[in-house]
């Protein structure tokens, strides 16, 4: 074997000719490699993929559960085996095509340089042509440096009847100075003569001569086959043609758009194998919609059958249903098929980058978004804690901290002592099912849901709870009273609702009184505006949700309600619960724990910083 792999190196080191994969076997003249089931097959020899993959490592190689196809590139006339994937996050165009997703320029900045931190190859940072915005942000874009990624351009091809160096929008497009430009056209038949009302041939040559008209002036291109999974269904041929012209017009990368979002994954597989076949060197792409939920198994599709480069958005944001969720995909790739997507320690600042992502844009990140979501590592049965106590593989398909993400038992009435005892341990590592304070706190945690309280979704407040029975609660202040009056017709309606409240810290008393469009905005304003005279890192802090729960809909008007009030500080994000037949004295007790909270987990981090 050790004879063999000598000779594997000097032969796949001396090629300087003709190189293509095509159906997973690479091609190199007369003679042939085939990749199939993690064995390399080279004529009547064959060895381990790993063992090839070690002797060619790329600069982000990491050890991997599987190995997926076998892709390869050459360089100075030698052979690399790599298994890196180009990430073009779009967030900033297609993204912010999405509803109520809108970024100023100052938003795009801070994208883009999350972005860049979490380390995708290319951003696309929107169109020049369409819009003032993005010309303007284009021309702050000149002065920023970038680690890691390449900075895109988006436009069309050119207009009908007009010809390239005349059409407006090419001209921002280049004027928008990037080494890079994606250039997005029609590859279904249908759309040429129905949506731009032209002939076929003249679809083709606005490809054509789009490409050709920006790669004479220096750019590199990535053509955007829009519409390609529908085109090809219908009219396989005329398709071909749009990516054809794209070649010879010296596009570097050919991105196959499933742009409705309505294509299968074994359809589009079988599409991707035959447009590799006919395209043996060209460098795939695969932009994927979301619209039948599959745009990440279509995404993973598109890569085992040969896509090298994928484009989606971070948080899949995106017209109607969204883009392929790169958050969720690149876990996948990189966990689970054994391919390089992001430099190396990249991954396990996903989810706190994620979350960067959605504060910037002013959306909640879903709860249950798999891997970078608060519930994708949540536990919440008895069975189901007691197993990942004893193995966290009985029911997680990974560990939690390779994503940066973190694990959570809930408390409930399915759970029992371990899991008190397994949240109590986050603080305070010492903590035993059978020490006296677990069963303590499970007596208060029962006695407090009898009443109402739910901690199962506020993991601030049990917490707070937890540091109380073990001592470490601080009294950071008191609340000595408080009055909250609504107006109703009021002059104007934004602040019809008035508070008035009375703190003590360390002996001094202070008085606030704010205006809100709301009992509990004015309250929680008020309350701030009293306590940030004392500790200004509230003013960081604002409440992200507010949501409100009736326990006993049999009392009607005198029911209990449960608040539960999620805040954030940018970064993190934390939930508080309170209970009361008053449901401004339920708000009053959830926004206290989260101010308790806040001003506790910063004196911590303090101390810790000493």
């Amino acid at each position: 074997m050790d004879r063999f792999l000598c000779a594997m190196e000097k032969f796949l080191c001396a090629v300087d000719r003709f190189l293509c994969v095509q159906n997973n076997i690479l091609c190199i003249n007369d003679r042939f490699l085939c990749a199939k089931d993690n064995i390399l097959y080279a004529n009547e020899y064959k060895c381990s993929l790993s063992r090839l993959v070690n002797l060619y490592p790329t600069p982000y190689h990491r050890k991997r559960s599987s190995l997926l196809p076998l892709f390869i590139e050459r360089s100075n006339f030698a052979i690399l085996f790599i298994m890196n994937i180009e990430m073009l996050d779009t967030t900033l165009r297609d993204g912010a095509q999405g509803e109520g997703i809108s970024f100023s320029i100052d938003d795009k900045i801070a994208v883009m340089r999350v972005l860049d931190e979490l380390g995708v190859q290319w951003i696309e940072a929107g169109n020049p042509g369409s819009n003032i915005k993005d010309r303007e942000f284009f021309r702050v874009l000149s002065g920023i440096k970038l680690e890691h990624a390449q900075i895109c351009a988006f436009g069309a091809t050119r207009k009908k009847g007009i010809p390239v160096n005349e059409d407006t929008q090419l001209q921002s497009l280049l004027g928008a100075e990037t080494e890079t430009v994606v250039i997005v056209g029609k590859s279904w038949d249908f759309q040429a003569r129905e949506v731009l009302g032209v002939s076929l041939e003249e679809n083709l040559a606005m490809i054509f001569e789009t490409i050709r008209f920006v790669r004479d002036r220096g750019r590199q291109v990535i053509f955007d086959a829009e519409h390609f999974f529908d085109g090809w269904q219908y009219n396989s041929e005329y398709s071909q043609k749009t990516l054809q012209a794209a070649v010879e017009a010296g596009a570097q990368r050919l991105v196959l758009c499933d742009t409705n979002g309505g294509t299968f994954p074994d359809s589009l597989s079988a599409t991707i194998r035959a447009v590799r076949a006919l395209f043996p060197v060209s460098v795939l792409g695969i932009h994927a919609h979301n619209d039948s939920g599959l745009a990440c198994a279509n995404a993973l599709a598109a890569v085992g059958a040969g896509c090298t480069h994928v484009q989606g958005t971070l948080l899949g944001f995106g017209e109607r249903c969204g883009n392929t969720a790169l958050a969720v995909l690149i876990p996948n790739l990189e966990l689970k098929s054994g391919f390089t997507c992001l430099p190396a320690d990249s991954l396990e600042h996903l989810t706190a980058l994620s979350r960067q992502i959605a504060e910037i844009a002013n959306v909640v990140l879903p709860a249950t978004m798999p891997y970078i979501g608060a519930h994708a590592f949540s536990h919440k049965a008895g069975m189901h804690a007691d197993g990942i106590l004893k193995t966290s593989t009985s029911f997680e398909h990974i560990e939690p901290s390779l994503v940066g993400n973190d694990r959570h038992f809930l408390l409930s009435e399915v759970g029992g002592r371990s899991v008190i005892a397994a949240r109590a341990r986050n603080i305070d590592p010492k903590l035993k099912k059978e020490d006296p304070v677990i069963e303590s706190i499970a007596a208060r945690v029962k006695k407090l849901e009898a009443e109402g309280w739910q901690f199962e979704g506020a993991d601030a407040s049990f917490e707070l709870l937890v540091r109380q029975e073990l001592g470490q609660k601080p009294d950071f202040f008191t609340i000595l009273g408080y009055r909250v009056a609504s107006e109703h017709p009021a002059r104007d309606f934004l602040s019809c609702c008035q508070a008035w409240i009375k703190v003590r810290v360390d002996g001094v008393d202070e008085i606030a009184a704010a205006e809100g469009n709301g009992p509990v905005h004015a309250l929680d304003a008020a309350l701030r505006r009293a306590l940030s005279h004392f500790y200004p890192q509230l003013k960081r802090i604002r409440l992200n949700d507010y949501k409100v729960r009736v326990i006993d809909g049999t009392e009607a008007t005198a029911a209990r309600v449960r608040v539960l009030i999620e805040s954030t500080d940018g970064l993190h994000s934390w939930t508080t619960v309170g209970v009361s037949e008053d449901i401004i004295d339920a708000s009053r007790a959830a926004l206290v724990d989260s101010i308790v909270y806040t001003l506790f987990a910063t004196d911590l981090l303090r101390k810790e910083n000493l």
